[in-house]
């Protein structure tokens, strides 16, 4: 019977197969009751069970799959049919009759359920994909026109362009200079001038060449340790260096040290290598001269010692520990620090897209973190690992900017890098504070309260990319200060700031 209903050629008719003895009973009368009928019974049968999954409908034909021998079998009996039947007919007139409307109380309570859910559910801000729809037309515009040799210049009512936005005004753009945050600056340690992010680099080279006309020796070392990115080879050749000089200090009698090899290998692959190498030997005495090589009978370049320098050996001592105590010349983060009154709006920040853009080397960094975070996945953690996990992805910004609010209620603002500790932002507030020597306490939301002590950084305290902390005096040295008769002054911050004080917009 089970090769009669093709049981064995369906993973579904196994299934069936499996079941108790009442399912088997009922599955041999139905195909008992089915065999006699005909095939027309069969094309008008359309029965839709739980036995559906025995039986598949090839043209509209309902048969066990695999019967060929007995005929097409039925899924329901024939007196199961015939009651469904006169209930098929009566139907049939009501589907020719119209659907009547809603009720006048349908409608009011459809209404009310839409304006419940409209209160519930906040609504779309339309025109911020518009802004960003309209900025991509007239991206294109723009290239088209400038293809056709018409350029478009951007923030002009174009008309096609006012055809594909007609109801969305061209969006005004910000002076930067009227931002609580402006962007991010570096001052140049050299020149002291203020720079951008994309100026940094090109400013402080400029500033090292500049420095040799006045300090040859210092600047060859600022050149070595900043031009070179890899600060391991660095090391390298400034030891190398530092041994040369060693060896000229400690036999100063003989000439085997005084001159160096310019094609050693050694010479080649550690210091020729680098920039700024050159200028180094050549600032504190050492010059190029052609010298005869013993044995060989030919000559090759060496950097010989100068007499000049032979006589003062206490210069090379200093110029060789100015050499290992050198450090690169980078440019220092702008505080940018700014007073404004008390104002409603101080956590409310607008940042601007310096503050999230991220450079190549970030974004290799970057990068190096992702692929070490898939590799931590594969590994069961424990709880404080996932904790300390989830600091980490704090790290991906670069700059934070913090407001302290102080107890008169003015605002003073400075920015950060986001891996700075907590130590750097105490410091920021008591170079600002008229009584620097009181101790004082931060919090930041939630009550949070900010140790100095600590050694935190600000992103790992949740301080990124911006955060409105709270200043307070320590509680205990003031009520000191007061049973000693004396009183806190009225004025928390240095008059030369609050002279400066601004408008927070």
């Amino acid at each position: 019977m089970a090769e009669l209903l093709g049981l064995g050629r369906s993973p579904g008719m196994r299934r069936v197969r499996r079941k108790s003895q009442g399912w088997q009973e009922r599955i041999l009368q139905l195909a008992d009751a089915a065999y006699h009928l005909g095939r027309q019974e069969m094309k008008e049968l359309c029965h839709i069970t739980a036995w559906g999954q025995v039986w598949t409908k090839v043209l509209g034909v309902w048969r066990f799959p695999g019967c060929r021998d007995r005929g097409h079998i039925a899924l329901t009996a024939a007196n199961s049919h015939r009651e469904k039947a006169p209930k098929e007919k009566a139907r049939q007139p009501a589907l020719h009759q119209r659907r009547q409307g809603p009720t006048d109380e349908a409608q009011m309570a459809a209404a009310a359920a839409l304006a419940r859910l409209e209160q519930k559910q906040p609504r779309a801000r339309g025109p911020t994909s518009q802004d960003s729809i309209r900025n991509q037309v007239r991206k294109e515009l723009e290239a088209e026109a400038t293809v056709r040799g018409s350029p478009v210049a951007p923030g002009t009512n174009e008309p096609r362009l006012r055809h594909f936005c007609p109801q969305v005004p061209g969006p005004k753009e910000e002076d930067s200079t009227q931002l609580p945050v402006s962007g991010v600056y570096f001052t140049c340690p050299l020149t002291g001038a203020t720079l951008r992010r994309d100026q940094r680099d090109t400013h402080i080279k400029e500033a090292i060449l500049l420095h040799f006309s006045t300090n040859p020796v210092a600047a060859s070392i600022m050149k070595i340790h900043t031009f070179n990115r890899d600060q391991d080879k660095v090391k390298l050749a400034v030891d190398t260096i530092a041994k040369y000089l060693d060896n000229i200090h400690l036999h100063p009698e003989e000439e085997k040290y005084q001159r160096i090899k310019l094609h050693n290998k050694v010479f080649q692959e550690r210091i020729t290598c680098l920039e700024g190498t050159q200028e180094f030997f050549e600032a504190i005495g050492f010059q190029k001269m052609l010298l005869p090589v013993p044995d060989q009978g030919a000559e090759e370049e060496f950097y010989v010692l100068s007499e000049a320098a032979r006589a003062q050996p206490q210069n090379l001592v200093q110029h060789r520990e100015q050499l290992l105590a050198g450090e690169p010349v980078r440019a220092q983060l702008d505080r940018q620090l700014r007073v404004f009154r008390p104002s409603p709006l101080a956590s409310h920040f607008n940042l601007p897209g310096d503050f999230f853009s991220l450079t190549a080397e970030e974004l290799k960094r970057e990068q190096r973190l992702r692929a070490d975070a898939v590799e931590r996945l594969s590994v069961l953690r424990t709880k404080a690992m996932r904790e300390k996990e989830e600091q980490r992805d704090l790290r991906k910004y670069n700059y934070t900017v913090l407001r302290v609010r102080l107890p008169d209620g003015c605002l003073l603002q400075g920015t950060f890098y986001a891996r700075e500790r907590l130590s750097a932002l105490y410091e920021f507030i008591r170079g600002a504070l008229q009584s620097d020597w009181l101790p004082f306490e931060l919090l930041a939301s939630g009550g949070q309260k900010l140790v100095e002590d600590e050694n935190v950084a600000l992103n790992e305290c949740g301080l990124v990319p911006s955060a409105l902390l709270t200043f307070s005096w320590d509680a205990a040295v003031v009520e000191d200060i007061r049973a000693a008769g004396a009183e806190l002054d009225s004025s928390i911050l240095k008059p030369e700031l609050l002279e400066a004080i601004e408008q927070l917009s």
